[in-house]
C-alpha cells in the first residue's frame, strides 16, 4: 500500500470519526435542554392546573358560603361544577386555558404523569376558612392551613 492510499483511508476515517464526535457534542447538548423545557412545560400546566382548581373552590365558595370539606371535598368541587348552572355554561371559558374541552372531572388530577388526584384539606377552625391544595407530585401547592394572609395564595410566586 503506498503513501497516498492511506492518507486517502485515513482521511475518511477521520472524517467519520468527526462527523460521529460532532453529533455526540451537539445531542449531548440539546437532549438534556429539551429535557428541561419539557420539564417547565410541565410545572407550568401542573400549575395552571392548581390554579384553576382553585378558582373552582372560590366559585364554590362564592356560591355556597363555605369550601367543600376535607372529607370528599374535591368530589364535592366536581359535583359543582357539573350540576351548577353558572359553571355548566362558563365552564369552558373559565377553565379554557387548561382544557380544550372542559372537562371537571379532570380538574382535580394532575396533569403530570401518573396523574396522582390534588390533595385537598380544609382548615374550618379558623376565620376566613383556609384551605391547602397540593401537588402530590412536587413541591407547588396553594393555600396554608396555618396562615390566613397564605389564602389562595400560590407558594411558586
Amino acid at each position: 500500500m503506498d503513501i497516498d492510499s492511506r492518507n486517502k483511508i485515513l482521511t475518511i476515517v477521520l472524517g467519520i470519526v468527526i462527523l460521529g464526535l460532532s453529533y455526540w457534542l451537539y445531542d449531548s447538548l440539546v437532549t438534556p435542554y429539551k429535557e428541561v423545557k419539557e420539564r417547565e412545560a410541565m410545572t407550568e400546566k401542573v400549575r395552571q392546573r392548581l390554579l384553576d382548581a382553585k378558582d373552582a373552590l372560590i366559585q364554590y365558595q362564592t356560591r355556597k358560603n363555605t369550601f367543600p370539606p376535607t372529607e370528599g371535598g374535591l368530589d364535592s368541587l366536581v359535583n359543582f361544577l357539573k350540576t351548577d348552572s353558572l359553571m355548566i355554561a362558563m365552564g369552558d371559558s373559565l377553565f379554557g386555558t387548561t382544557f380544550d374541552v372542559f372537562n371537571p372531572d379532570s380538574l382535580v388530577y394532575s396533569p403530570r404523569p401518573p396523574y396522582p388526584r390534588f390533595e385537598y384539606t380544609l382548615n374550618d377552625t379558623l376565620r376566613p376558612q383556609i384551605y391547602l391544595l397540593e401537588d402530590p407530585g412536587s413541591d407547588d401547592s396553594i393555600g396554608s392551613l396555618e396562615r390566613t394572609t397564605m389564602r389562595n395564595a400560590p407558594n411558586w410566586n
